[in-house]
């Protein structure tokens, strides 16, 4: 099992599905000057409004709207962010409630840190991929220049209010999108936590059963957080599937056609446990497991050896990579096991990729 030096948490944690009660009581202890809302037109329409008649905090807020989806997690958003809280008064003690998925918690968080040299804020997410990664640990930013998260800040929220409330607005592919987060954080912490993740039916879920099991998902990540909040050593064991997984990304978006983060993290992680299997002789018949549960939930994301330049290009410029000869890699020695700041040539990730397009079924 891997473990992690215990500090101070670095961010309050509430679970709870009574989510209008928690933050009503939050806003009347932080008492702020003023209190805006910002979603993006999906949570406008779905959940902004049940929160408008059940809180108090909400329904007296001033509502920032933005465009959904990464694509618009850019500088001409945060700009925008930035002007509404301008123009709506906002000061040093006011406060911001990020209600959404990680595009407006990581924006929301930025803007929040960066406005006034930093106001107060809230997350609230509204998907279970942000509930369980994006609004949890501190990392804030945008897109920029082509590259996922290449400008942000570290910056703590005051609170943060999980629940499965409002995922029954999700689709399956959302649900299976913040469910890779969670597989990943079993698999860099222990086998018994990875044989439950695996057994669990989050297409079907009961909200209770999916509340204590996004606890211990979370719990987890904290740990590794709180040992290492800036990222340098013992938190990059929550990179598992990210140098990979960022660069599919990428490319996607240079495709025009956005990857969900979670399907690119699954698919990133069978790229781990690949170069894990290569390089530390990761056991096979977990390798394979994963392989299958991936290859039957999340399909295969499309790569041809023509598009390795490029991904490596995206692996070079990761903003975790330390040097610019190799590829500074998150891998496992064994489920729970975990080599931070492992160093994969290039000619290592091409023959991964290689496996990687044969172990999903790729011509």
């Amino acid at each position: 099992m891997a473990t992690a030096k215990q500090q101070k948490p670095t961010v309050n944690l509430v679970f709870t599905n009574h989510v209008f009660q928690a933050l009503d009581e939050a806003v009347a202890a932080m008492n702020p000057s003023s209190v805006h809302v910002l979603v993006d037109v999906n949570t406008k329409a779905f959940v902004l409004p049940l929160l408008q008649a059940e809180s108090k905090a909400v329904a007296d807020a001033k509502v920032i709207e933005i465009k959904a989806g990464e694509m618009f997690k850019n500088l001409d958003s945060l700009t925008y962010i930035w002007k509404q809280l301008g123009d709506g008064n906002a000061n040093r003690r006011s406060l911001l409630i990020n209600l959404g998925g990680g595009v407006v918690t990581d924006m929301g968080a930025f803007a929040a840190a960066t406005f006034k040299r930093g106001i107060a804020f809230i997350n609230v997410p509204t998907t279970l991929l942000c509930a369980v990664d994006a609004c949890v640990g501190g990392k804030t930013g945008i897109n920029f220049n082509g590259l996922k998260n290449e400008v942000g800040v570290f910056r703590d929220a005051d609170l943060a209010i999980v629940s499965t409330l409002f995922f029954n607005t999700l689709t399956s592919q959302e649900l299976l999108s913040g469910y890779a987060e969670m597989l990943k954080h079993a698999l860099i912490y222990s086998p018994e936590l990875t044989k439950k993740m695996l057994a669990y039916d989050v297409t079907n879920y009961n909200p209770d059963s999916l509340l204590h099991l996004l606890e211990e998902s979370v719990a987890v990540k904290q740990k590794f957080v709180d040992a290492d909040r800036e990222d340098h050593g013992a938190r990059r064991a929550l990179n598992l599937g990210h140098t990979a997984g960022h660069a599919f990304e990428s490319l996607a978006l240079k495709r025009k056609s956005p990857l969900p983060h979670g399907y690119a993290v699954a698919f990133g992680m069978v790229v781990s446990l690949v170069v894990s299997r290569m390089k530390f002789g990761f056991p096979s018949d977990v390798l394979n497991t994963y392989v299958g549960y991936v290859s039957r939930h999340y399909g295969a994301f499309e790569i041809s050896c023509n598009d390795y330049p490029q991904l490596l290009a995206y692996m070079h410029h990761d903003k975790k990579n330390d040097s610019g000869d190799t590829i500074n890699c998150t891998l496992l020695r064994a489920i729970g096991d975990v080599a931070v700041n492992t160093s994969v040539t290039d000619d290592e990730m091409t023959a991964a990729l290689d496996i990687y397009r044969d172990l999903l079924h790729l011509p």
